[in-house]
C-alpha cells in the first residue's frame, strides 16, 4: 500500500501521530523494507494529566516518569517475595527519586498498592523510617501528586502543585521519602523463602474469573441467585474492574476487556451498565441496570489485573524450541547446596501440569504435553531429572506448589531426551454440553438384542448383556442427545493424528478420540449404578452461529474437530448414545456426562465439562430434571 509519513519528528507531547512534523502525507521516497514498527513497554506510564487551574504553569514542562516502583529499605522486607513495603521511587531522566512524604495521602498509597497487584494499603512503623531517612541523602522528585484513590494507575493522577523547589533536585524540608506499605491478597502473602505453597481455596465467593490464560485474567461472573452469569460490558471501564480484581485478592485493573475477547459465558446476563466509584467491597455493590435487554453473551466483560511481582517465571524455562512458545521444560533446584538447572521427570505428565508451565512463564494455556523431548535439544547440563512425580490440579500458580517427590527423584527412564516438554498457545478451546437439551430428549428405549450386534461390540452396553438371548431379549437404553458447543477461541482439534484414527462400523466413519465424553448414572451418594461407558466420538461442526462457515465434517475421513461458535451434535437416535439401564432398580439417581474427561486436549476452563442432572426411574419411565453445569 502507500507510505503515508517519512521524516516524521515528534516532541512526544502530540496526542496523535498525525501531530507530528513530518513531509506531509503521502509525500516519500521510501520503499517498503524502510517501514517502521514498534514495541511498547508492558507498563503504561504516560505523562499526568492535570487539572485546568495547573495548565498555564506546567504547560511547557513535559513531565513523565518513565518507571516506579517500590524499593524495600527494611531488611525484613527485602528478603521477602512480594515486595510489599518500601519507598515509592519514580524513575526521572534515568535516576531514581524518592517523592518528598508531605503532602502523601493514603489515597496515593492505595493507588500505587494497586499498581503492583495489592488489594489494599495499611498503617506502618514512622519512626523506623524516620530514623532511616536522617542518615542518609535523598533525590527527590521535584513534585508531588494528588489521588482520588480511585484510579487504576498514579498516570490518572493530578500532578500536585507543592513543586517542593527548583531544578532537577528538589528539597523536602522536615518531610522524608513517603513510604507505601502494601497487603497481599491471600494466594500472594509473601514466604521469605520460596518455599512449597498450597493452593487454597476461597470461602464462596460472589465474583469468579473464567477463561483467562494467566493469574488474575478472565471473563467476569458473578454468583446471582444460585446462578453463575455473566457481566454486560456496556460502561465497562477500569474503575469497576479495579472493583473486581482488588475483590479477588489482586491489585487494580490493568485492563478492562470488552466484547467477550477472554471467551463467551453461559446464562443468565446479571450485570448491565456497571458504575462503580472505586472503593466498593464487591463489584454486587455497585449501581448496575438488572435490564441486559440489547445484551448477548457477544458482550461478555472481562478483566486482567495487576499482579503481584512473585518471581515464578525466573523458576522455570523452555529449552531447545523451535520458537519460545515450546521445549523441553527445565527447572531451576537447588541440589548439594548449590542452584542448578535440570529436567522434570516424564511420567505421568499431562496437559493440567503443562498447564501451570505455561501460566508459570505467562505464555498462556498449554496446547500439548509431550513425555518425550528427543526432537528438542536442551542444554546438556540440564540433562539430569531435578524434579519427578508431579501431579497439578491446575489452579497453581508454580509447578513448585504441584504435588511433587521433593529432594528424592525418582524416573526409572531418566531425563535428557525422556525430559518432560510443553508447547503453549495464547489461545484454547473450552467444550461445553447443553444441559437443556439433554433434559427435554432424555426417554427410555427397550431395543431388541438383535439390533444391538453392533453396539455390543463397541462395548456400548453393560456386561450383562452378553448372556442376553440375540432371539428374544433386549436392553433397556436410557437414551438422549448430546449437543457439545465449543465457547472457546481456538478450535478444539482431537490429540491423535489420522493415523490413530480408529474405524467405527456403527457409525461408518473414524473415531478421532476413543474417550471422548463418559456417560453414567449413580446413586445419590456417588457411586455408580449402571456401567455407563466411555464414548468416543467423531467430531465434526453440526451447526454454527450465524456468521461462522463450518470447517470439520466426518464423512469422506474428513477433518475432523469443533470449531469456535460451533457445535457438535450426537443425536438420540444415533447407536451408543445411551446409557444401558437393563440391570438398575427403580430409584432416584443422578445423570452424569463428562466431556473430555482425561483432559487429552487442553482447554481454557474444565470447570464446566461435568453435566449432572437428577434423575428418577419407577421402573417403567424415567424423569430428568435440574439438569446443569460444572
Amino acid at each position: 500500500g502507500k507510505i503515508w509519513l517519512d521524516n516524521v519528528h515528534c516532541t512526544g507531547r502530540e496526542s496523535s501521530l498525525a501531530g507530528c512534523g513530518s513531509n506531509g502525507w503521502g509525500v516519500s521516497d521510501c520503499k517498503h523494507t524502510e517501514d517502521v514498527g514498534v514495541l511498547c513497554s508492558e507498563r503504561r506510564i504516560p505523562g499526568f494529566k492535570f487539572d485546568n487551574s495547573l495548565i498555564n504553569q506546567i504547560e511547557n514542562m513535559n513531565i513523565q516518569v518513565e518507571d516506579i516502583r517500590i524499593r524495600a529499605i527494611l531488611a525484613t522486607y527485602r528478603k521477602r517475595v512480594p515486595v510489599t513495603e518500601g519507598y515509592v521511587e519514580v524513575k526521572d531522566e534515568g535516576t531514581w527519586k524518592q517523592i518528598c512524604d508531605k503532602h502523601w495521602t493514603m489515597k496515593n498509597s492505595r493507588v500505587v498498592c494497586g499498581m503492583f497487584g495489592f488489594p489494599s494499603e495499611r498503617k506502618f512503623n514512622t519512626n523506623v523510617y524516620k530514623m532511616f531517612a536522617s542518615r542518609r541523602k535523598q533525590h527527590y522528585w521535584p513534585y508531588s501528586m494528588e489521588c482520588s484513590g480511585s484510579e487504576a494507575h498514579i498516570s490518572s493522577c493530578k500532578l500536585g502543585t507543592h513543586l517542593t523547589g527548583t531544578g532537577q533536585n528538589g528539597s523536602c524540608a522536615s518531610g522524608m521519602p513517603a513510604v507505601v506499605s502494601c497487603v497481599p491478597g491471600r494466594a500472594f502473602a509473601p514466604s521469605s523463602h520460596s518455599g512449597f505453597r498450597k493452593a487454597f481455596r476461597q470461602e464462596q465467593p460472589l465474583v469468579r474469573l473464567k477463561g483467562g490464560a494467566n493469574t488474575g485474567e478472565g471473563r467476569v461472573e458473578v454468583l446471582k441467585n444460585g446462578e453463575w452469569g455473566t457481566v454486560c460490558d456496556d460502561n465497562w471501564n477500569l474503575v469497576s474492574a479495579s472493583v473486581v480484581c482488588r475483590e479477588l485478592g489482586f491489585g487494580s485493573a490493568k485492563e478492562a476487556i470488552t466484547g467477550a475477547r477472554l471467551g463467551q459465558g453461559m446464562g443468565p446476563i446479571h450485570l448491565n451498565e456497571i458504575d462503580c466509584t472505586g472503593f466498593e467491597k464487591s463489584v454486587t455493590d455497585c449501581k448496575f441496570n438488572t435490564e441486559s435487554q440489547g445484551c448477548n453473551h457477544e458482550e461478555d466483560a472481562a478483566v486482567r489485573c495487576n499482579v503481584p511481582a512473585m518471581g515464578f517465571q525466573n523458576q522455570l524455562r523452555l529449552s531447545g524450541g523451535h520458537n519460545p512458545y515450546e521445549g523441553r521444560v527445565e527447572v531451576l533446584a537447588e541440589r548439594n547446596g548449590t542452584l542448578r538447572w535440570g529436567t522434570v521427570c516424564s511420567h505421568n505428565w499431562g496437559t493440567v501440569e503443562a498447564m501451570v508451565v505455561c501460566r508459570q512463564l505467562g505464555l498462556g494455556f498449554a496446547s500439548h504435553a509431550f513425555q518425550e523431548t528427543w526432537y528438542w535439544h536442551g542444554d546438556v547440563s540440564a540433562d539430569d531429572v531435578v524434579m519427578s512425580g508431579v501431579k497439578c490440579s491446575g489452579t497453581e500458580m508454580s509447578l513448585s506448589h504441584c504435588r511433587h517427590d521433593g529432594a528424592h527423584v525418582s524416573c526409572p527412564r531418566g531425563g535428557g531426551r525422556f525430559g518432560a516438554g510443553v508447547s503453549c498457545s495464547e489461545t484454547a478451546p473450552d467444550l461445553v454440553l447443553n444441559a437443556e437439551l439433554v433434559e427435554q430428549t432424555a426417554y427410555l428405549e427397550d431395543r431388541p438384542m438383535f439390533l444391538l450386534q453392533c453396539a455390543l461390540e463397541e462395548n456400548c452396553l453393560a456386561s450383562s448383556a452378553h448372556n442376553t438371548s440375540l432371539a428374544s431379549g433386549y436392553r433397556r437404553l436410557l437414551r438422549f442427545s448430546s449437543q457439545i458447543h465449543n465457547n472457546g477461541q481456538s478450535d478444539f482439534r482431537p490429540k491423535n493424528g489420522r493415523h490413530a484414527w480408529v474405524w467405527h462400523d456403527c457409525h461408518r466413519h473414524y473415531h478421532s478420540m476413543e474417550v471422548f465424553t463418559h456417560y453414567d448414572l449413580l446413586n445419590l451418594n456417588g457411586t455408580k449404578v449402571a456401567e455407563g461407558h466411555k464414548a468416543s466420538f467423531c467430531l465434526e461442526d453440526t451447526e454454527c452461529e450465524a456468521d461462522v462457515q463450518k470447517q470439520y465434517e466426518c464423512a469422506n475421513f474428513g477433518e475432523q474437530g469443533i470449531t469456535v461458535g460451533c457445535w457438535d451434535v450426537y443425536r438420540h437416535d444415533i447407536d451408543c448414545q445411551w446409557v444401558d439401564i437393563t440391570d438398575v432398580p427403580p430409584g432416584d439417581y443422578l445423570f452424569q456426562v463428562v466431556i473430555n474427561p482425561n483432559y487429552e486436549v487442553a482447554e481454557s476452563d474444565y470447570s464446566n465439562n461435568v453435566m449432572k442432572c437428577r434423575s428418577r426411574y419407577d421402573g417403567q419411565r424415567i424423569w430428568m430434571y435440574n439438569c446443569h453445569i460444572g
